[in-house]
């Protein structure tokens, strides 16, 4: 899980979402009356949805309610939600300890995948069967339609699996942006990571691999280690190593088949960051995504002045915000790995699909620990 952050409210919000707000601020209709109205001018009128109107624990505040849908203006988009993952972010953004709050009530979920089922009049860059993914954070994917302004949603391939598309748009784009952004890495080069079996770790390891870039990866110990192992180094992991490894004399077989490492990911924070730290190349990175520990990183003293070593953050919900102006960077990332998904050199994590009713059960298996398997919503 994430470790808690200072709060801040969502500035700026779009118009489909300042409607979306709206409408909920209405009121909900109880999820046992009828799914949908009709009309002769739009099939669709209310959607299901995962409501919250409190922070807390999200099995408890959590309800599957009817929701009213907003008129369709002419440059919005109709979308009915296929899929949608359940991230470690939703979790903390419905217990209230996440980096960034939407206005309550509010639905969860951050990440989906939709087809476009009706436009706008003055909607230009998608059509009906187009599959979409958020932009950004806060749209809420949690329901089964939804109608969000064209400039909240980019469109991609309806070719690649369903689960791919649903697990795009956060966690490879968050091993995409590391591997590129802060080292110049090279074929035959090193990584290390730590919380390599999530679901960035597993994108990174993928990336990585098709780059000809190897990678040390460090998992905690469980009882199913040895499967683990087989499993991240059938995806391309060049090792696999538990974090007490980081800290005996045996890490020093790693390094004669593979250098040290330019660039270390750390999603855990605590003692796990700082080992990593301890095994980079002079001048190397470290970047921190998540903090899965909740401890704070430590950097030795040593590091900084001898080894040189630089520390910095990386957040893909800021990066998606700081190129909004050009959205063909996002866009150009998307097609990379798209094309990697079609050649089969990156798959989507071991998921779970369950039926949003089922969303308790989901909920519960997401927040165990030795997480094994994202939990996916089908819509």
């Amino acid at each position: 899980m994430w470790s808690p952050l200072h709060i801040v409210r969502f500035k700026g919000q779009t118009p489909s979402i300042r409607r979306h707000a709206a409408a909920l601020l209405k009121g909900c209709r109880d999820a046992n009356v009828s799914n949908f109205s009709h009309s002769a001018g739009r099939s669709i009128k209310t959607c299901r949805a995962l409501v919250y109107a409190n922070h807390g624990d999200p099995s408890k505040v959590l309800q599957l309610k009817n929701v009213d849908l907003p008129a369709i203006g002419e440059n919005d988009v109709l979308i009915k939600l296929l899929a949608a993952p359940i991230n470690p972010s939703d979790i903390n953004m419905i217990q209230g300890t996440y980096a960034i709050l939407p206005d309550l009530p509010s639905i969860g979920g951050n990440e989906g995948v939709g087809t476009v089922i009706e436009t706008g009049k003055k909607v230009k860059s998608l059509k009906v069967g187009d599959w979409v993914i958020p932009r950004d954070a806060g749209l809420g994917t949690w329901r089964t339609e939804a109608v969000f302004a064209e400039e909240d949603v980019i469109s991609v391939p309806n070719d690649i699996p369903l689960l791919s598309a649903a697990t795009l748009g956060v966690n490879p784009c968050t091993a995409f942006r590391m591997l590129v952004d802060f080292e110049d890495l090279m074929p035959g080069d090193s990584i290390i990571q730590n919380a390599a079996n999530s679901g960035v770790g597993q994108a990174v390891i993928q990336i990585a691999a098709s780059r000809g870039i190897n990678t040390i990866n460090v998992v905690r110990d469980r009882p199913e280690f040895g499967q683990l192992c087989e499993r991240l180094k059938a995806i391309g992991a060049t090792h696999v190593i538990k974090e007490e490894a980081l800290r005996r004399p045996e890490i020093k077989e790693v390094f004669k088949s593979c250098p040290k490492p330019k660039l270390a990911l750390n999603g855990v924070g605590g003692k796990s960051a700082t080992e990593l730290l301890r095994h980079l190349q002079t001048g190397g990175s470290m970047v921190t995504y998540g903090g899965m520990s909740r401890q704070p990183v430590t950097v030795p003293v040593s590091a900084l002045i001898f080894k040189d070593v630089k520390v910095r953050g990386f957040w893909v919900t800021q990066w998606k915000r700081d190129h909004a102006s050009d959205g063909s960077l996002f866009g150009v990332m998307l097609d990379e790995l798209c094309s990697l998904i079609r050649q089969g050199k990156l798959t989507a994590p071991a998921c779970t699909q369950v039926a949003l009713q089922d969303f308790h059960r989901a909920l519960d298996a997401s927040m165990q620990p030795f997480i094994s398997s994202k939990q996916v919503l089908l819509l």
